[in-house]
């Protein structure tokens, strides 16, 4: 990656920040040491970063070792001085306004994380403790609007997409947006821009001046994924883990578009939920869903699914194949019973308490060798038990391709090894080749991808 020019500037809240407090403060200006400084200049710098093409962590954080962010307090709040900061997020030595609305969300949503942690308030052993956390990191954020009916989609898929795949995000997003629904992404590029981008022109069209163009993201994959600027709503959760129960709390469907290893950990985690015996009644819209190009993809991934978690995962969703205004029409039925089925049980409508949630799902997992090595992928299992530990699989396999952490333990010692029963390993193996073959693990051009995985059976 090429580094690119830089500017000096000072930037103001736009709207209100809560007065951070003079430890808050100096916590964050802690330089070069402080680990809550390290992380909010990782994020700074990744929405500074907007419009990039690469999608390694680890290169962007190179192209700018310069780059520093101070936080100063002030009378009226606070300000934030930037030096040898991307030139691209300026105008005319303006910040664009949604870089700089989301500066300040990274700002909000850090700080508030680690006073959560300090002052011991929460409870991350038991499986209500970590999703009443969730909860007050998206009420904090103010993400969630109390008496609004249901019409959150969140949408899912790659940031390594074809040309034509992103069209059809696209389409889809405005079919959706005609029908009144908002869109919730992972914020970045691909998929996660291609229905915001879509909404926005249909939003426009219906006159419908809410609309809602909700990003969730974590630390370490922010670099990776950079938010795009349609994004109107930007919530930094702490880790994979608290940003998939984000999703899945505050949408009221999901769609899957084409994608990835990380649109494969997400779609496992999600069937991982959906399968559980307690869950069973719940309505959960699922499509899974792209352009006729995309076919053997979409087949090759359900068929996966089916070798892995068979038949009663395959029945959680719909599949439907290069039809946008059919996906949308589809979605808004199953929200439909979504919000009848919340009614009938005096649910919130804008946080899904009733989903159950295993606590498998909820626990960072920290892909290192050992742990790679050690997941258990046999049969001897129950069904979401097994989810999970595939889901894990593949959120080893999205680090050790974009995040920092991961590449460097890649650089270090070589490809994970993953291990398991024949009757999966086989299955994984091919899907896993296949995304390879697709173009689907790395940003297309550059160099050749080099797996940072090693299936055995």
């Amino acid at each position: 990656m090429l580094k690119r020019s830089t500017i000096n500037a000072s930037v103001s809240p736009k709207g209100s920040l809560e007065t951070l407090s003079q430890r808050e403060v100096q916590q964050l200006r802690e330089t070069g040491s402080g680990s809550v400084y390290r992380l909010f200049r990782q994020c700074a710098l990744a929405i500074l970063n907007t419009g990039s093409h690469s999608d390694n962590a680890k290169t962007i954080l190179e192209a700018y070792p310069d780059f520093e962010v101070k936080i100063h307090q002030q009378d009226r709040g606070i300000r934030l001085e930037l030096l040898n900061a991307p030139a691209d997020a300026f105008v005319d030595g303006e910040m664009i306004a949604s870089t700089r609305e989301m500066l300040f969300s990274a700002l909000r949503d850090i700080v508030y994380t680690q006073s959560e942690l300090e002052n011991k308030r929460i409870d991350l052993d038991s499986s209500e403790g970590i999703t009443d956390y969730v909860f007050h990191l998206l009420r904090n954020a103010h993400t969630l609007r109390s008496g609004v009916e249901p019409k959150m989609v969140v949408c899912w898929g790659g940031h390594s997409i074809s040309s034509e795949e992103y069209k059809y995000t696209k389409k889809v997003g405005h079919e959706l947006g005609l029908r009144g629904l908002d869109i919730c992404t992972g914020c970045g590029p691909g998929v996660m821009k291609g229905p915001m981008k879509g909404a926005t022109i249909s939003h426009a069209k219906q006159r419908n001046l809410t609309g809602r163009y909700l990003g969730l993201t974590e630390p370490g994959i922010i670099a990776a994924e950079a938010p795009n600027p349609i994004v109107n709503e930007l919530v930094i959760l702490p880790d994979i883990e608290k940003r998939l129960e984000a999703f899945v709390r505050v949408g009221h469907g999901i769609i899957i578009f084409p994608g990835g290893a990380g649109t494969a950990e997400e779609f496992l985690y999600l069937l991982g939920i959906l399968t559980h015996p307690d869950n069973q009644d719940l309505p959960f819209p699922v499509i899974l869903t792209g352009p006729k190009s995309a076919s053997t993809y979409l087949q090759q991934l359900h068929d996966f699914i089916g070798a892995t978690l068979g038949e009663a995962a395959q029945q959680r969703y719909r599949m439907i194949v290069n039809d946008p205004a059919e996906v949308a029409r589809e979605m808004a039925v199953g929200i439909k019973a979504v919000r009848q089925f919340r009614r009938e049980r005096n649910d919130a409508f804008h946080f899904n308490w009733l989903l159950k949630i295993d606590e498998s799902f909820q626990h960072p997992f920290e892909p290192t060798h050992d742990a790679m090595a050690s997941l258990n992928l046999t049969r001897e299992q129950p069904l979401h038990h097994l989810a999970a530990n595939l889901r894990r699989a593949f959120s080893g396999i999205v680090a050790g391709n974009v995040k920092e952490n991961g590449i460097r333990l890649i650089e270090e010692n070589g490809p994970y090894e993953i291990k398991g029963d024949a009757s999966i390993m086989a299955p994984l193996d091919r899907l896993l080749q296949a995304f390879v073959e697709q173009h689907r693990m790395k940003l297309p051009g550059g160099t050749a991808y080099e797996p940072c995985y090693r299936v055995v059976s």
